[in-house]
């Protein structure tokens, strides 16, 4: 499996999701949302001073997007954002990405980035459809990348400094029950993930240059190495079979922007995505 370019030029791109045949991502360090179709042609969405990082959608189709300074969730409304879940009294740290299950629920992650290499724990967070916010987990290891299960019953966190993928219940409300170790990963350093139709994960690796998919207890049945550290992940295309692979050669903002190292490369895989996002 070796991946081919679909985009570059970009600083830090992060937060993939495939809508509406595109895909959507954040290029952070710029403040830029932008979609990309398969030939490559890019459109800068909408611009979030403030950092954008995760998205998703309301069940109406209203964007959904993190801002990371302010610890809020944004909804585009036309060509404007305004707020639609302020978390800035509960999230201790800023903001970083999310999953919008089909109820329209937003679970958003708080991460330590000052803290790296020993991150403090921080907030998983709940946005109900209409803006009420609240804690769901108050001390995951940095949580990362998210999915949802189809059944709309599950969902699974990447905890970067935690060596792990970490399952909840959802419960009726929204509210996350039951938490669990998922998969221990034996050294991984998971970031972004993505769900396929065997129940299986991909999550990106940074520290490993490479994007690995991951069974429900710890297997690993496939490892596609990457050119540069790998911070997110995608399944998308026509048939949900396209591996969309982020990458860029360093998180820090200094020289991504300068440099414009960022990257989208995409390669076929047998399983197609599932779930959400």
């Amino acid at each position: 499996m070796e991946p081919r370019l679909l985009l570059d030029g970009l600083a830090f791109p992060e937060g993939p999701r495939w809508h509406e045949g595109r895909l959507w991502f954040s290029d952070i360090h710029v403040g830029d949302v932008i979609a990309v179709g398969l030939d490559g042609a890019a459109e800068v969405i909408v611009h979030v001073p403030s950092l954008p990082s995760g998205l998703g959608w309301l069940p109406d189709g209203t964007l959904l997007i993190v801002s990371v300074d302010d610890r809020q969730v944004l909804r585009l409304d036309g060509k404007e954002t305004a707020i639609h879940g302020d978390l800035a009294h509960l999230a201790t740290f800023g903001c970083n990405d999310m999953v919008v299950d089909g109820q329209g629920r937003a679970y958003v992650g708080s991460c330590d980035n000052a803290g790296i290499p020993q991150p403090a724990p921080g907030e998983l967070l709940l946005v109900q459809p209409d803006g009420r916010a609240s804690v769901a987990d108050p001390s995951l290891r940095f949580s990362n990348g998210s999915v949802v299960t189809p059944d709309g019953r599950t969902l699974i966190v990447a905890e970067t400094f935690g060596d792990c993928l970490t399952a909840f219940t959802i419960a009726d409300d929204g509210s996350l029950v039951d938490r669990r170790v998922w998969a221990p990963l034996g050294g991984g350093v998971p970031d972004g993930i993505a769900l396929d139709a065997e129940g299986a994960v991909w999550y990106a690796d940074p520290a490993a240059n490479a994007c690995v998919r991951v069974r429900e207890g710890g297997e690993v049945t496939d490892r596609i190495p990457t050119s540069q550290p790998c911070f997110a992940c995608m399944l998308g295309g026509d048939t949900r079979t396209t591996l969309f692979l982020l990458t860029s050669s360093s998180p820090s903002p200094a020289r991504t922007v300068k440099d414009r190292p960022g990257r989208i490369e995409m390669v076929e895989v047998d399983v197609p995505g599932a779930g959400w996002p």
